[in-house]
């Protein structure tokens, strides 16, 4: 019987060992209802429970670009909606930094609906980083207590060092960096040189893993992005599959790869996220 029981152990996929939820900190509904009735379909086949889904109308096509105010006021609202129907979706909202005043109005107004998460990208929405507009509208995102996601696939040269660079000069802010640098992951492991200087504990930066990992398990550099993982802080990484570009399944498989430890992977997977949002 214990050898009938072991040999099942050894068959299952990766996926149905993973005994601990998954928050998933990165998907992008374009569809409203049917893409979430969607994207559980495929989470339910790849036999995974969800603790909690970060979910954004934007992405691929669905950009929220500047001066569009009404299509993006539209689509806070469809997001807001949907988190309202679904406790365990969390509404991830956007704005434009480059409409200034009116963007900063409209984080207010998604701040006082319920709204955690603010979802800025550099390339698709065409701003610069180091913008002066884009710290006011960081900063202000701090004082109503909304966690600034952005895009850290680090598509261009300098990319990463622009973000490193906001996160310093807005240091009462919490910032989620999607994809932790791409292949340029290697960037910040200068954090751990950076928090012997007094002052810069970066307690405010998180690290979405998403895409990323897909990569770098079983490759030569795993062991490098292990490394990495623990110089910016395990209790500082998230779990986000991307879709619908990737599934959490096929993301999942690829995190259970990692050389780590049950409990660093629960941390991941989900218990860090239920932590930064009060979950």
């Amino acid at each position: 019987m214990l050898r009938t029981l072991f040999l099942l152990l050894c068959l299952a996929p990766p996926t149905a060992l993973a005994a601990t939820p998954v928050f998933d900190v990165h998907v992008h509904l374009r569809d409203g209802e049917t893409s979430l009735r969607e994207y559980r379909d495929k989470v339910h086949a790849a036999g995974l429970q969800l603790s909690g889904i970060g979910a954004m109308w934007f992405g691929g096509p669905h950009q929220a670009r500047q001066g569009d105010l009404a299509k993006i006021r539209a689509g806070n609202d469809k997001v807001i909606a949907l988190a309202a129907a679904h406790p365990d979706v969390l509404p991830i909202a956007t704005v434009h930094p480059y409409d200034g005043d009116a963007a900063l109005a409209e984080l207010a107004r998604v701040a006082a609906a319920g709204v955690k998460v603010l979802k800025i990208h550099a390339h698709t929405q065409g701003f610069d980083v180091a913008d002066p507009r884009v710290e006011a509208l960081a900063r202000r995102a701090g004082e109503l207590g909304i966690t600034v996601l952005m895009d850290n696939a680090n598509l261009l040269p300098g990319d990463s060092e622009k973000l490193f660079n906001l996160v310093v000069r807005v240091p009462m802010t919490k910032f989620i960096l999607a994809h932790i640098g791409g292949l340029n992951f290697r960037f910040w492991n200068i954090l751990a040189l950076a928090r012997t200087a007094d002052g810069f504990g970066f307690d405010n930066l998180y690290f979405d893993i998403s895409a990323t990992v897909l990569v770098v398990a079983d490759s030569p550099v795993e062991e490098e992005f292990l490394w990495t993982l623990r110089n910016v802080g395990l209790d500082h990484v998230l779990l986000g599959s991307d879709y619908p570009q990737i599934g959490l399944g096929r993301t999942l498989d690829a995190f259970e790869r990692l050389d780590l430890t049950a409990d660093e992977k629960a941390k991941i997977r989900s218990g860090n996220a239920m932590k930064l949002f009060g979950r």
